[in-house]
């Protein structure tokens, strides 16, 4: 009997379909020679560090470095503490009893970096010895399936993989552990969060909302003419902005008495706007965010659904091309699409037999390739799975599609000393912007300005009649506020914000986090409470702003040394760097992070000395999230948000001297509702609505 471990139950049900192994166990399904089994995502974790006998924040414990690092069951959080997750252990345990039966193990779990530390995780705790096959696939058809068990790969070629996958996992917990209960001890308990990654993207944000609150406006002027040549009418703008509304009038005043220009250059040229590349999952997070207004990681859920319904290829990719051997199979993927009447007319404009090959690239596929479709066609899926399904099948037929032409036109003219431009572009040829339509789309073009215009003929010297002249009062523009989309991109690229050249090209296409856990690394920030989103933008909170100003010049929040871990990890992955001297890297800064953080001083809140309502012995402990009795006989406890409403230290001291909260406005009932009430406290010690 073989055993096969998949990552999910899903995963694990379309394997064993196709291998005929149809009885069903408990946590597993066998037959025809087979057991197959899933895991439910990380099932085994690195021990906390009372795992190691270390109880409470002491500072005399830091930096703590396991060694060796102990693996323990997933716990979750609960309101004593972690506890372990009862349905991971039962599943460890069906693993268990499968590997028993069996002689041999082939790993099915998701084809990258974090899906062979799963299973690697788990056949380390479980002391397993038996001899392991690797199935690496990028699709869950019959056909990739298949193609895959045909050509299993040796477990231990996938080695590099899982010391890259254990030196950031290891690095994760010694730089988030030691960080966190740094800058807590420093903060006299209260609990601060920090890690390796969240904490530059943290920072991130909160640069870019300090610029947008301080930037200061500033009023501008420029004069744009208006002009008729040849039946075709077009404006010109003056190069020059004033800052002087009086003197803009005057200069104004003088070119209406002129009442003509002179043309003094005109560059005509042909410009080729290349198609895009497919998506990889980051570029489809950033384009969902745009345009259907997703979340990074609704963007990953939806894509994993996708995928585990066999209509798009794997979704945690990070690459844009596709191998050579996967391009005979693209002509059947458009035939597919020109069944569905949604895409015919797009699929019209391609040629057969003369696609663009542009994304075929066997050296810059990774672990996996493109975004691509399947050959399955959607059926009873989501409007939200349409959505995303559609963006995908577009992108495969723009990829396609041959580049864009066009003539673009810089006109320059003269009016006693002054220069004016006027521009304008005319497409030749629509290539890839015929597949949708859309023939000029401001984010994806070079020049941001650019308004597709026809304009008649110039030359050198030609005079052009003012049949009007405009002030236009225009104001500076603070940097915006992130959007995901951008934040994701700030996240890709946060090599290029790095000062020095050198160290830039080194770092130039490498980010922070991987595309797989980017949108993570976001709903953790929020979890958290250290950001929030207002409409479209990310906002830091009051507590988020606190954190990045007591760590900002700290090497905990630079992003250039995050981005530089990532370079080492990849190095990992190619076999080019040993784990062992990464990780010793990674405890000397993390001595160097603690040292750091140990001796800040942060200003405690005025927190009032209030008695325990229940043994009247203790002051009770007042923590961002709850307020208890250090007895832990009496063990008397309220959580701080109520009905979405976080209470102030105010209402808490009204409610333990008074019995009643001032008016809380704004609650939100289970139901979404919002409502006002005052809180009271009850003689049996508990909160009621008022």
């Amino acid at each position: 009997m073989k055993a096969i471990i998949a990552e999910k139950p899903s995963v694990a049900r379309e394997i064993a379909l196709l291998l005929g192994a149809h009885e069903k166990k408990e946590g597993y399904l066998s037959g025809n020679g087979y057991c197959v089994t899933w895991a439910l995502g990380h099932l085994i974790a690195l021990g906390m560090p009372e795992d190691y006998g270390i109880r409470g924040f002491n500072k005399a414990s830091l930096p703590i470095f396991p060694n060796p690092f102990i693996l323990i069951p997933k716990k979750l959080k609960k309101a004593k503490g972690y506890e372990i997750d009862s349905s991971a252990f039962k599943q460890l345990n069906t693993i268990k009893q499968v590997i028993n039966q069996c002689s041999s193990i082939i790993v099915a779990t998701d084809a990258g970096r974090e899906g062979e530390l799963i299973f690697r995780y788990i056949y380390q705790y479980l002391n397993c010895q038996k001899p392991f096959e690797r199935l690496w696939i990028s699709s869950l058809t019959e056909k990739a399936i298949q193609e895959g068990f045909n050509k299993l790969q040796p477990g231990n070629a996938f080695d590099s993989l899982y010391e890259a996958a254990k030196a950031r996992s290891e690095a994760d917990w010694l730089v988030g552990i030691n960080a966190t209960q740094a800058l807590t001890i420093a903060g006299n308990q209260d609990i601060y969060s920090l890690g390796r990654v969240q904490t530059p993207t943290l920072a991130l944000i909160c640069q870019r909302f300090l610029q947008h609150q301080n930037f200061t406006k500033q009023k501008y002027f420029q004069i744009q003419l208006s002009h008729r040549k040849e039946y075709t009418d077009f404006t010109s703008l003056s190069l020059l902005q004033w800052e002087e509304k009086k003197q803009s009038e005057q200069i104004q005043k003088s070119i209406e008495r002129e009442g003509r220009a002179v043309v003094e250059d005109v560059s005509i040229t042909t410009v080729k706007e290349q198609s895009p590349l497919l998506f990889d999952l980051t570029e489809l997070q950033k384009e969902a965010n745009r345009k259907l207004g997703l979340s990074a990681d609704e963007v990953l859920q939806i894509a994993q659904s996708l995928y585990g319904k066999k209509f798009i290829t794997y979704p945690r990719t990070g690459s844009k091309y596709i191998p050579e051997d996967l391009w005979a199979e693209i002509p059947e993927l458009v035939r597919i699409l020109n069944t569905n009447n949604q895409f015919k007319s797009a699929i019209s404009t391609l040629k057969f037999g003369n696609f663009n090959k542009r994304i075929v690239n066997d050296v810059k596929v990774t672990d996996h390739h493109g975004l691509l479709i399947t050959t399955k066609v959607p059926s009873a899926i989501s409007a939200m799975e349409k959505a995303i399904y559609d963006m995908i099948a577009y992108r495969l037929l723009e990829s396609l599609s041959h580049a864009c032409t066009k003539q673009v036109s810089h006109i320059m003219i003269k009016v006693h000393h002054y220069e004016f431009q006027i521009k304008g572009s005319t497409i030749l040829e629509k290539g890839w912007r015929a597949i949708k339509g859309i023939l000029s789309d401001n984010e994806n073009s070079n020049n941001k300005n650019e308004v597709l215009t026809e304009l008649p003929e110039f030359k050198i010297g030609d005079e052009l009649k003012i049949s009007k002249t405009e002030l236009l009062e225009k104001v500076t523009q603070p940097p915006k506020l992130f959007t995901e989309a951008d934040l994701l991109s700030s996240m890709e690229n946060a090599g290029r914000s790095i000062e020095n050249k050198e160290e830039q090209k080194a770092l130039s296409n490498i980010g922070i986090g991987t595309p797989a856990t980017r949108a993570s690394i976001i709903e953790t920030l929020l979890s958290r409470n250290y950001i929030i989103r207002k409409s479209k933008t990310l906002h830091p909170t009051d507590k988020g702003l606190k954190v990045y100003n007591l760590v900002k010049d700290k090497k905990i929040a630079n992003v250039q040394m995050t981005a530089e871990w990532e370079i080492a990890l990849n190095r990992i992955e190619q076999g080019e760097l040993k784990r062992t001297q990464f990780i010793n890297d990674i405890q000397d800064y993390t001595t160097e992070i603690t040292n750091e953080l140990l001796s800040l001083h942060i200003p405690q809140e005025n927190i009032p000395q209030l008695k325990c309502p229940k043994c009247q012995n203790h002051h009770l402990i007042i923590k961002e999230k709850i307020v208890k009795c250090p007895d832990e006989q009496c063990n008397w406890l309220i959580f701080r948000t109520i009905c979405g409403v976080l209470l102030s230290i105010t209402d808490i001291t009204l409610l333990l001297t008074q019995n009643k909260t001032s008016l809380i406005k704004n609650m939100k009932s289970k139901n979404g509702k919002k409502f006002d009430a005052y809180l009271g406290l009850r003689s049996d010690l508990s909160i009621a609505f008022e």
